[in-house]
């Protein structure tokens, strides 16, 4: 499978994203509720940030999965922690599957966008803030080398709530290079069966 990543055009992919953020699995997304022009309205507000955009990953020749990057110093993180500088900060939502579900798939995604992150884009450490609700994505993350740091309190993601609180997390370079040694690979080989495609993550 050959995965790439291209920028969201929020007019021609507002339908789809919709389509996404709006499933059950979605709700950490904040975007149960919305309707298509609310979808294409934030998305747009994206496309026109200098601190903040939005990607599609690409799978055999077919949107799979959405990530937003971030500048953490611009971001509300910047009164929650200490930022560095090469520090870009990464948001994950995994599309339904297309047919049935594929062991492994949510991992590798993971482990193609943060190949990505730190070869492609000057990351020196990747920063999350998933909700602290999130188990999929605490053990996700986990398993891509990121380490929890804190449990901070930022804006809500949902309009319904009064505010979000996040297991702040990070993961260097090297923090990555290690859970992609031998080893590791041969651990997730094993354990393949129990960590089917998991629409939904959100890191």
């Amino acid at each position: 499978m050959i995965r790439s990543f291209r920028p969201v055009d929020p007019a021609s992919d507002a339908t789809l994203l919709h389509s996404w953020v709006t499933q059950p699995y979605a709700r950490f997304w904040g975007m149960t509720s919305a309707a298509v022009d609310d979808v294409e309205r934030e998305y747009s507000q994206i496309a026109g940030s200098d601190h903040h955009d939005a990607f599609l990953g690409v799978d055999d020749g077919a949107p799979a999965f959405l990530v937003e990057r971030y500048r953490p110093a611009d971001s509300p993180l910047d009164a929650v922690y200490q930022v560095r500088p090469g520090d870009v900060g990464m948001h994950l939502l995994v599309g339904p599957p297309q047919g049935e579900t594929v062991p492994g798939y949510t991992l590798r995604v993971m482990q193609s966008v943060m190949t990505w992150l730190f070869e492609h884009t000057g990351a020196e450490r990747v920063v999350v803030e998933p909700d602290v609700r999130n188990h999929k994505i605490h053990v996700l993350n986990e398993r891509v080398g990121f380490h929890a740091h804190s449990v901070v309190v930022l804006p809500p993601v949902d309009p319904a709530e009064s505010r979000k609180e996040a297991l702040l997390s990070f993961c260097t370079r090297d923090d990555f290079l290690a859970t992609l040694t031998p080893l590791a690979l041969h651990t997730d080989r094993s354990t393949d069966q129990t960590t089917e495609q998991t629409p939904g993550v959100h890191a």
